[in-house]
């Protein structure tokens, strides 16, 4: 058996209980709650494996919850973010399932969220794809998320314009800004047409 001698609270939701075996233990309010902690209390071996792992638990997610409160991001992004923080990848998918339960962690609101963001900064379907694998957003919500994209035509006209600023598009000048923007993600389908347009367009002006 382990006596609790004492229940410190460290923080808003933290506490360190300490037993008479020397043991500390770091848990949250929500454990103290659960587990009926207070100073005197006697826990059995079984009891006390169980609070351990009940704190551990508790605090990767009050871990996880502060990670999302300073940015959006992916559920293998967060599992990730966790898992080289120390905790356990038992714990840390734990902590993603929950805020899950809780529609604080979405992936598909966060493919729609990158697909606008990149969309908004000019890049194309290629490298929005690119993104949204390398934030580890499962295929199955790429098509619905790639739904939200605009027309490239009218990304691929602007940013050829901002190059050019109305001087004549030369085949070099055609090759070098193709090359920009398929780095950007935007197919040589999409770009040339844009391109033998404003080529016309231009030369007339």
């Amino acid at each position: 058996m382990a006596r609790l001698i004492e229940l410190k609270q460290t923080a808003s939701e933290r506490f360190l209980a300490r037993f008479d075996t020397g043991e500390e233990v770091r848990t949250t309010l929500a454990v103290v709650t659960d587990f009926h902690l207070r100073s005197g209390k006697e826990l059995t071996s079984p009891e006390l494996d169980a609070l351990r792992a009940a704190s551990e638990r508790s605090r990767c997610r009050q871990r996880a919850l502060r990670i999302i409160g300073a940015r959006a991001m992916s559920v293998k992004e967060l599992t990730d973010r966790l898992k080289e923080k120390g905790e356990s990848p038992e714990n840390a998918e734990d902590a993603a399932a929950w805020l899950q339960e809780l529609h604080l962690l979405d992936d598909a609101q966060y493919a729609a969220m990158c697909v606008r963001h990149y969309a908004a900064k000019g890049y194309g379907a290629g490298r929005i794809r690119s993104e949204l694998y390398r934030r580890g957003i499962p295929r199955e919500l790429w098509d619905d998320a790639l739904a939200l994209l605009p027309e490239g035509e009218e990304a691929i006209e602007r940013f050829i314009r901002s190059k050019c600023k109305g001087k004549p598009l030369d085949r070099e000048t055609q090759r070098k800004l193709a090359a920009a923007l398929q780095r950007r993600g935007f197919s040589w389908q999409d770009i040339r047409p844009v391109l033998n347009r404003l080529g016309e367009e231009m030369a007339e002006e």
